[in-house]
């Protein structure tokens, strides 16, 4: 038995003698940020506007990678033109216009009226569109609820996008918005800081990061800091996806894809340069050139209607002037191979190509594009979520907002914002639909109404429909008839 131990023994000491792991040394990883927030907000916004002139500019400035397309300098005497498609400006405001188009009335309850004489001075709908487009190509941004009788008796609601705001977080939540506006006055530029936090809102008037008396600048003298004693803050924070990148702000949607718009561009401007460089050349010989009927001279030629090139006749014996016509192939099926593949990058997990009218059957069949269209509506599902939380808060703050400044109690409401459909891509698809299920008696008349109109009509019009379509149908509800479960006394009389 002790001959067995000492083996194991042995063993165990080999097998802790040959494997040898040795611990991870500690260490530090430095990386250098290219830009912080604000700047990295530029650069999204740049990209949203799509002037070419205005990327070359900005990649020639940026100190990041000078490969990519956009910050690359051409050889002198070898320049091409840059195009920029503008696919990333279309993904943003097709977004925004499918969300706000399938956005119904808000519903305020017993504040109803009261609350669209509001949103019509506030042009609500065009507000939230500006709002959902902004957040998505920047990353996050804030409503301020304000009052100016001097503008309007209705409380004032603005949007200010990211790059105008700064967010002030305090485990985990948010204590302060800070929202920054330019100034100019005497030549001289501002930065007023609107502090909104919970129960006040205070003011600081800044130049160069140095502060300055609010009266520097003349329309906004008499500018007061402001409390009360609700604790509730007039500013609502806007933002659909988290940043990895930077804490407590939001993620735009062109931060994982700015390199793909990139490749994009350029697949679609070598295109364009080899189309251009592989015109037509026409070759006349001397004695076939046009001339002018005047004088007789040789006409110069023009690159618009009149390109040729001259070459001398041929002295060779029977050898005839001949016009002669080149132009060299250029493969298509590749460039267009490149650009389809560099557009699905692009618009992987946002959005289908189909949503944006881009027929790409040349590589996907029906099935993968019905597939591809489901993109659009995760997208558009995560924003509209967002929206059903934000929105109702927002309602309600003005609200507050109204009765803190009339001095009357608060009271919170139940708001309902409420959205179409959009799976379907059409009302005939969805008559269809729904009318081979209910002809396969799968389907109830209520469940088609409800199924066919969904959120686009309240539940009072619904059963009024119902209503009409059973009426038409000779469907009509009658009254069970009633049973009388109680006898009368009788006696049965025997006779012999």
């Amino acid at each position: 038995m002790n001959i067995f131990n000492s083996m194991a023994d042995k063993i165990r000491q080999g097998i802790r003698t040959w494997l040898r792991i040795q611990p991870a040394q500690i260490g530090s990883i430095q990386l250098n940020e290219v830009l912080d927030y604000e700047a990295n907000a530029i650069k999204n916004r740049i990209w949203y506007r799509g002037e070419s002139e205005e990327l070359s500019q900005l990649y020639l400035q940026l100190n990041g990678d000078k490969t990519r397309f956009w910050a690359a300098k051409c050889t002198p005497g070898m320049e091409i033109r840059k195009i920029h498609v503008g696919i990333p400006s279309m993904i943003v405001d097709m977004l925004a216009g499918i969300v706000v188009g399938d956005m119904n009335i808000v519903d305020a309850g017993s504040r109803q009226q009261e609350w669209n004489a509001i949103a019509d001075d506030n042009k609500f709908k065009g507000l939230v569109k500006e709002a959902i487009t902004e957040t998505l190509y920047i990353g996050d941004g804030a409503f301020k609820i304000s009052f100016d009788t001097s503008l309007s008796q209705y409380p004032i609601i603005e949007f200010y996008p990211g790059d105008m705001i700064d967010v002030i977080c305090q485990r985990g939540r948010i204590k302060e918005i800070v929202f920054k506006t330019v100034h100019v006055s005497n030549r001289q530029e501002y930065v007023l800081l609107e502090h909104y936090g919970h129960g006040y809102i205070s003011y600081e008037l800044t130049k160069n990061g140095r502060e300055y008396n609010i009266d520097a600048v003349p329309e906004l003298a008499g500018l007061k800091n402001v409390t009360w004693n609700d604790n509730f803050m007039l500013a609502v924070p806007l933002m659909f996806y988290k940043s990895a990148k930077f804490k407590g702000r939001g993620k735009s949607i062109f931060d994982s894809k700015i390199d793909n718009f990139d490749a994009l561009d350029e697949a679609w401007s070598q295109w364009m340069e080899a189309l251009r460089l592989n015109k037509t050349k026409e070759y006349i010989p001397e004695s076939m050139l046009p001339k002018d009927p005047n004088t007789g001279a040789v006409l110069k030629p023009n690159s618009f209607d009149n390109a040729y090139i001259q070459v001398e006749t041929s002295m060779a014996e029977k050898a005839a002037p001949k016009i002669e016509r080149e132009q060299s192939n250029i493969p298509h099926e590749s460039y267009l191979a490149t650009y389809i593949t560099a557009l699905d990058l692009c618009l992987q997990g946002i959005m289908s190509p189909s949503t944006l009218g881009i027929d790409v059957k040349k590589l996907d069949n029906a099935d993968a594009q019905r597939e591809k269209e489901k993109a659009t509506l995760y997208t558009r599902d995560n924003i509209v979520e967002q929206l059903q939380e934000i929105l109702p808060e927002l309602v309600n703050t003005v609200f507050r907002a109204v009765d803190t400044y009339n001095k009357t109690v608060i009271k919170d409401i139940d708001v309902d914002v409420t959205f179409g459909e959009y799976a379907n891509p059409s009302f005939e698809s969805q008559v269809e639909t729904v009318s081979k299920a209910k002809q396969g008696g799968i389907m109830s008349i209520d469940a088609a109404v409800d199924e066919l109109y969904g959120d686009t009509k309240d539940d009072k019009w619904k059963q009024e429909e119902i209503a009409r379509i059973k009426m038409e149908q000779g469907i009509s509800q009658v009254e069970e008839p009633g049973i009388n479960m109680q006898t009368d006394e009788f006696s049965v009389q025997a006779t012999d």
